[in-house]
């Protein structure tokens, strides 16, 4: 993997846990020689993974959208700022530049991705791993939901293992190293689904 998108958070909530894993994220990836693809804010857990990865050398391609630009939220200094019209081009540009997706503690906005990735993934928009680093038990609760639909059948068994978890940022990377595509809802039969 030469590059990961990593959604995050732009809040910087009370508890430093999140933020000093953030930055942690951040540097290991550039120390690892994976380039990071995120929304080009600069606050919040955005804005430290950024930091800490350009301080580490790191790449940073920055994805943002024309309103946020000029809400002066933008992080000018990512090795590239890509400006976009909204949030679904965001998102398309995220696919297209990353080789998979790596998504941490986060708000509305960061579910809306994950479950977006998670979502194309299932269809066949793309075939990249989709992980989940549950940062002090941050996404239990999203864990037991999504074991929960698939139990009552609203995920697919073939795709149960979209998303790829782990509460270690090593341990996570090796499994999306490691990730096997699955038949996709484009390629499944009538009867398969």
């Amino acid at each position: 993997m030469k590059r990961i998108a990593v959604y995050c958070g732009s809040a910087t909530p009370a508890d430093t846990t999140y933020i000093e894993s953030a930055r942690q994220i951040g540097r290991a990836l550039a120390e690892r020689g994976i380039g990071v693809v995120y929304g080009g804010g600069r606050l919040g857990l955005m804005g430290a993974v950024a930091d800490s990865a350009l301080a580490a050398g790191g790449e940073v391609i920055g994805v943002i959208p024309e309103a946020l630009v000029s809400a002066e939220v933008a992080h000018t200094g990512c090795t590239e700022l890509i400006t976009v019209s909204g949030m679904h081009e965001r998102k398309a540009m995220f696919t297209h530049l990353c080789d998979g997706f790596l998504t941490i503690p986060g708000g509305v906005g960061t579910q809306d991705e994950l479950w977006e990735a998670v979502s194309w993934a299932q269809l066949g928009y793309h075939d990249k791993p989709v992980g989940l680093l549950n940062v002090a038990g941050f996404y239990d609760h999203l864990i037991a939901f999504y074991r929960k639909m698939a139990e009552v059948g609203f995920v697919r068994p073939a795709h149960t293992n979209i998303i790829v978890i782990d509460d270690n940022l090593d341990g996570l990377l090796a499994k999306m190293r490691a990730y096997e595509p699955h038949q996709t809802i484009f390629r499944m039969k009538a009867e398969d689904l």
